[in-house]
């Protein structure tokens, strides 16, 4: 439904650990199983070797690893050091690099981190110059808590846009505070021209606690239109298919959008 509303780029599932998140041990079945339509890209999360291999087996064409700004998240989350969790990355970009596979390099924690709180943008930089210089062909700046506002993330960017080209960059904001649609507003202004949302604005972190999903996909691509700007994405389509994963998953939507349709 996804593929079908025209979004470009659709992040079809992550190959993490079974055992450290439950709710993703279906990977391999969840991407054999999608309909792939031409010209549409699938990439797929792999913290590590272990899960590039098996997305290649699964049939993945793109990869993401996710680096973070913050130390203790990073021990959290991947359970090793920052500097550790470059070692791994730097094995599955040579193997991704030999298979002809474009790795996208996430950076969490940009705006601010769970167990540290603020974090400097200096360091957010520091770690998207790695990824990129290790041969990332995009960095995803993300507000993994949603706690960034509009100065936050100009200040973040700016430091960012020192060390890796705007061309190269894209935010992912969630909107635990409401602010996802603000922050990325800025980074639109000043330059960054992809950003990462969800449908209904589902997700969340399983290691950062409260953290909400994503800015809804459905409320983006209204600001968007309303910018004058072609996103190629249908509003309708895309609102049906969030309709569908709230009522496959019970849950409301978080779409605003989705919301103030359904009461019309």
């Amino acid at each position: 439904m996804l593929s079908e509303a025209g979004l470009p780029v659709i992040e079809a599932t992550s190959f993490v650990s079974p055992k450290w998140v439950p709710q993703m041990a279906d990977h391999s079945d969840v991407l054999k199983g999608i309909q792939k339509f031409p010209g549409i890209n699938y990439p797929v999360l792999t913290p590590n070797m272990k899960g590039f291999e098996e997305a290649v087996a699964a049939g993945a064409k793109e990869v993401s690893i996710f680096g973070a700004a913050s130390e203790l998240f990073t021990r959290k989350n991947v359970n090793c050091s920052i500097e550790e969790s470059f070692q791994r990355f730097a094995g599955v970009m040579q193997a991704a690099q030999a298979a002809s596979i474009p790795v996208r390099g996430y950076v969490s924690c940009a705006l601010g981190c769970p167990y540290e709180g603020k974090v400097s943008p200096a360091k957010v930089a520091e770690v998207a110059k790695k990824l990129y210089s290790m041969g990332c062909y995009e960095i995803s700046l993300g507000d993994t808590i949603g706690v960034g506002t509009p100065g936050l993330m100009k200040d973040m960017l700016t430091a960012v846009m020192h060390e890796v080209p705007v061309a190269a960059l894209a935010v992912h904001c969630h909107d635990t505070y409401g602010q996802a649609l603000a922050n990325t507003l800025v980074a639109l202004q000043m330059g960054v021209s992809v950003v990462d949302s969800s449908v209904a604005g589902l997700g969340g972190c399983p290691y950062a606690k409260g953290a909400s999903g994503n800015l809804a996909t459905e409320d983006l691509v209204y600001m968007l239109t309303g910018l004058g700007i072609h996103t190629g994405v249908n509003l309708q389509k895309l609102l049906e298919a969030g309709d569908f994963i709230c009522q496959a998953l019970n849950r409301k939507t978080s779409s605003k959008v989705a919301q103030a349709t359904c009461k019309l």
